[in-house]
């Protein structure tokens, strides 16, 4: 969430970074309306509450000396009933306040690029040469059927669609690789962490996925609770509501967890298989920092993601999102690590790398104590390190040969 005070202060300078994230100006201008609103009911309430002191010293005084107080009595009930409505009005709006304020994504740092789509992302660097083939590349999709490593249609069966059943090789290689990355994150200082699978609505709001994307999360009805759609959200929300002594920062924090999300994707080729499925595993990096940290995490944790794509040998790019692709609703900028695949010919991303600075901290009230005891929010970032399933997909379709069969001996083995 962002700072109510910096609205305040630079009401301009926000309407135009917001605009970048195609905000209209005239949302910023109604929050801030709500904002003078609730200053102004508040003055006239503590003036009422003092005047209200005034008459009840004075109304102790006087019935200490016999005299008729019923006058000032019954204007003292008068200030106390517009004391009252006027606290239930401050009530309303700063509810109405605090549901538009939430609303607000974080604002673009400087050094991301303008643009309206994902064309306009800008590619930092490739690595690895996409492997030329005497043949044509069969989809993992065929190849996992061909070799009896996934089976579509019992995910289909079992959970529906956009659901999947990893078996035999398919589920070693999947468990394998989920191992490989978590042991290369707490080889990097990671520490591993085991979440539960269940978030309450407040740890939701808290790294940013309610109340927006409400639609988008499996709802558990008679708890008020969500399946969680990334391990980014009990990852940050572990601190919430706590203070974090200074040598403590930065936190690294690493989780293997389910991921569940009920918006697919469009159907196409690129949606196909593993891709962009209802359920699926993944790993994820989190640090927390100071602020004055947070921008060499980013690149750490970017670092971190890529290691595993180049021990596997794959193919991949990293591109700097634009304004327009900037869809993480709580970052500040990121970076998407996109993973070759030779059915496609393309490279898809496997993993998003974000800053979210004091964004999602505010909505979660996690601090830190400096070295002169004043508490400040945490930075904190996420990244994906990586998404097992796309991981998986890319390795089946870079290391499949002429007749359909796939090298991962190495991966096995190691």
């Amino acid at each position: 969430m962002l700072d109510i005070k910096r609205l305040r202060e630079n009401p301009e300078d926000i309407k135009r970074a917001l605009q970048k994230r195609s905000i209209p100006p005239s949302v910023i201008d109604s929050i801030l309306a709500l904002d003078r609103q609730r200053r102004e009911l508040l003055q006239d309430v503590e003036s009422l509450q003092h005047e209200k002191n005034q008459q009840s010293s004075e109304i102790g005084s006087l019935a200490q000396k016999g005299e008729d107080i019923s006058a000032l009595r019954k204007q003292m009930n008068e200030i106390s009933e517009k004391i009252a409505q006027g606290s239930e009005k401050i009530k309303d709006i700063q509810e109405l306040l605090m549901k538009e304020m939430s609303l607000l994504p974080n604002i673009p740092d400087d050094s991301v690029p303008l643009g309206d789509s994902a064309a306009e992302n800008v590619v930092l660097k490739t690595w690895g040469k996409p492997r030329t083939f005497s043949f044509d590349p069969l989809s993992h999709v065929e190849l996992s059927e061909k070799n009896r490593w996934i089976d579509f249609d019992k995910g289909v069966k079992l959970a529906g669609n956009k659901f999947t059943l990893l078996m035999g090789k398919g589920a070693i290689l999947s468990r394998k690789l989920q191992s490989l990355m978590l042991d290369s994150a707490s080889a990097r200082g990671y520490t591993e962490i085991i979440p539960p699978v269940l978030a309450r609505r407040e740890i939701l709001f808290g790294s940013g996925q309610l109340p927006k994307f409400e639609d988008d999360l499996y709802k558990i009805e008679k708890e008020d609770s969500f399946l969680i759609s990334t391990g980014e959200i009990p990852l940050v929300n572990m601190m919430s509501h706590e203070i974090i002594e200074e040598n403590d920062l930065p936190l690294k924090l690493t989780a293997a967890t389910s991921c569940f999300r009920r918006e697919a994707g469009a159907a196409g080729k690129e949606t196909r298989g593993l891709i962009r499925v209802h359920q699926f595993d993944k790993v994820e990096l989190v640090q927390l920092t100071k602020p004055e940290a947070s921008w060499d995490a980013l690149e750490q944790i970017l670092h971190d993601a890529e290691a595993i794509l180049q021990w596997l040998q794959l193919p991949y790019r990293v591109v700097t999102l634009c304004t327009g692709d900037l869809t993480a609703f709580t970052s500040s900028k990121t970076y998407d690590i996109e993973v070759w695949f030779p059915s496609m010919h393309k490279y898809v991303e496997i993993s998003s790398v974000s800053n979210c600075l004091d964004f999602q901290s505010r909505r979660a009230n996690i601090r830190y104590r400096d070295t002169d005891r004043n508490l400040q929010f945490v930075h904190t970032l996420n990244g994906s390190g990586l998404a097992v399933g796309r991981c998986l997909a890319a390795l089946i379709e870079n290391r499949q040969q002429e007749d359909g069969s796939i090298l991962v001996e190495d991966v096995l083995k190691s």
